[in-house]
Order: C-alpha cells, then structure tokens, then sequence
C-alpha cells in the first residue's frame, strides 16, 4: 500500500558499462507501467538433455559452449543503454486508472470513519443533534401538528484580541409548557492561544423530572509557567417529580505539559430516606510522586450513618496506605477499624492495624509486589 501511493517504482539500472554477454536487467518496452504492490517471481526453466551435455564438465577440461562463451567475453566491452529516469515533468502523467486494478484488490473502498468517540458525560453530539458550527448564521421557529413549539438557531460573536465564538442552540416545548428542553454548544478561541469547546443541556417533562447537564473543555497557557494547560470537567444532576430522588456528579481533568495532573470527583445522591456522598481525588507531580485518596458515606433520615475512606501516598515504588471503615448508630454507638500499609518498595510490606472491638495486627509480609 505504501509503494503503491508514492507512484511508479522505476526498475534498478547501472550506468556503468559491462562486459558482453554479461548478465543485465532486462529493459522493459518504453511506457510500459510495472506495479510494486506485489511481484510474482519468475519460473526457472529446465535445461533441455542437450543444454544440459553442454554445461557437463570433463575434469579440468571445459565444453565447447563454455569454451566459446569465454572467447567471446574477451571481445571489446559495450555500453548498456541506460533506461530512462522517472520525472515529474512528464509530458503525460499517468492517471488513476491505468494501474489502480493492478495495485489494489477490485473490493469496495473503506467506508469513511467520521464517527467522533462517545463522551461519559452523556451530553449528545453535535451529529446527533444535528447541529453544524459552520453555519454562520440561522435562526428559525416553528409549530408541529401536535402543537408543540421547536426553535433553532447559531451564530457567532467577536471581540477583542482575536476574541471567536460560535454558538448554536436549539429548544422545544409542547403546547401547555409541561415539558421542555434546551441545547447549547459553544466553540470559543482568541490569539493568546485560548480554546474552549463546551456544551450544556437541562429540559423537565410532565411527571415532573428534571434535569441539568454541562461539558467543558478548555486549552491555554499558563500566566506563570508559560505551559500549555488542558482542563476537562462535567457537571450532572436530575431531581425525580414522583418521588424524594435526586442525584448530582462533578468530575474534573487537569493536566500540563511536565506531566502534572488532577484529577477529582463529587458525587451526591437521595432516594427517599437515604443518602449518600462520595469523594475522590488523584494527583500526579509529573516527577514520580502520586496521590490517591477515597471517601465515601451514607447515612438514613433515622441517623444511622456509615462509611469508607482510604489513602495513598507513592514515590518510586515506595509508600503507604491508609484506612478506616466505620459505622455509628443513632443511639451514638460507633464502631470503627483503621489500617495501615507501609511499601518498602523491595516487596515487602508492613501491615498494621485496629478496631475498636478489640482486635489488633502488625506484621511484615512479603507480598512480592511492587507500586510503580
């Protein structure tokens, strides 16, 4: 494939002169076209009984052929033509056509791969929305038969430095307003480099649920460092109408160009009488340090609450990590176990640890295990 996109493969030539008879690289017909995708060997022929009675050597003493060859190789030395160098300049550049069939199979061409990747965040696509950044500007209304109310429209605003944006959005309702539903995306950059891609969806409907989303991607250079940043976050809730339920998420991305990197998470939930949170974070320094640490707990509308929370802290294989679980009642008893590792990075490992039942440990294992 790759020979055959760089165009014509001329066959090898030498200038120098040879002697006659010698063996040479046959010279193909002048606008002949020869294919490198893939090229059959030739055949070798059989001698005949009689070739064969030629070539045969008698001790020391050569054949008549051979002896004959040999004379005429003494004679005076020809120049072999050159064969022609391939130019840009040609007269007639060859065309498609003439060695497509030869150098590709005569199957279907690959269908065209312009599906962009599906985010988590589980904002649609502009594709799927239908809407196109590259219309400058449109603006448009209309009724369906049920009633119901739709509008579409985009543009694009200019300011300072270089300053860029186009938007699009889009929305409907139906005919008493009990369900509705937006839709923005935004594209934004100026000179300093700033680029920013964004999008933002919330609608409700007629059993009272509601909902809320937003993506953001954003590219610039520091103020400081002079690095190239890039930040990723997302932010999601929906609240249930027929009942006491709800959720909210926020997750972030941050990274630099030394290899620095955040990265983080917030989670809130309820359905009826319970609740629950969680937290986590890592981060990376881009010289081998990491951090990674969890938190989670829930608790009922009666007061029980409990809980899991857990730390680590890496460098070159070498760290610990840390814990506590636990569990409170509403009558205020609580009940609680912490642990501990300690990473020596040789795959040994010291685990300790405690709860408030009594029980206790503290050894050194080898686990053969190590942390990169």
């Amino acid at each position: 494939m790759a020979a055959c996109s760089r165009g014509l493969v001329p066959p090898p030539f030498d200038l120098a002169p040879r002697r006659a008879g010698a063996a040479s690289w046959p010279r193909p017909s002048r606008g002949a076209i020869r294919c490198c995708c893939y090229a059959r060997p030739e055949p070798r022929r059989l001698l005949s009984p009689e070739r064969a009675e030629e070539r045969r050597v008698d001790g020391n003493k050569t054949t008549t052929a051979a002896a004959a060859a040999r004379g005429r190789r003494r004679g005076g030395l020809t120049n072999v033509p050159s064969l022609p160098f391939p130019s840009s300049r040609s007269r007639r550049q060859p065309k498609q056509q003439d060695f497509y069939p030869r150098c590709t199979p005569r199957g279907p061409a690959p269908q065209s791969r312009d599906t962009p990747p599906k985010r988590d965040t589980g904002i649609a696509s502009e594709k799927e929305w239908g809407i196109n950044l590259l219309d400058e500007s449109v603006k448009e209304s209309g009724t369906n038969e049920d009633g119901s109310t739709w509008y579409r429209e985009s543009g694009e605003d200019l300011g300072e430095n270089g300053y860029r944006c186009r938007w699009a959005r889009m929305g409907g309702q139906t005919q008493d307003g009990s369900t509705e539903w937006k839709e923005t995306w935004w594209e934004k950059s100026d000179w300093t480099g700033y680029k920013e891609l964004g999008a933002e969806k919330s609608g409700k409907n007629a059993e009272g649920d509601s909902w809320w989303e937003k993506w953001k991607e954003v590219l610039h250079q520091d103020e400081w460092s002079n690095l190239a940043r890039l930040e990723r976050s997302a932010e999601k809730q929906a609240k249930s109408g027929a009942e006491n339920a709800g959720w909210y998420e926020k997750w972030w991305e941050k990274y630099d160009a030394k290899g620095w990197t955040e990265k983080g998470a917030h989670k809130y939930g309820r359905l009826n009488e319970q609740s629950w949170w969680e937290r986590w974070g890592e981060h990376y320094d881009g010289r081998g340090s990491v951090l990674k640490w969890t938190d989670k707990w829930a608790e009922t509308d009666l007061g029980t609450r409990w809980g899991d929370k857990w730390e680590e802290k890496f460098f070159s294989g070498i760290g610990s990590r840390q814990g506590e679980t636990w569990h409170a009642s509403p009558g205020g008893d609580r009940w609680s176990r912490t642990w501990g590792e300690e990473h020596y990075g040789n795959g040994k490992v010291h685990k300790y640890g405690k709860s408030t039942t009594g029980e206790s440990w503290d050894l050194v294992v080898d686990e053969e295990t190590y942390y990169e």
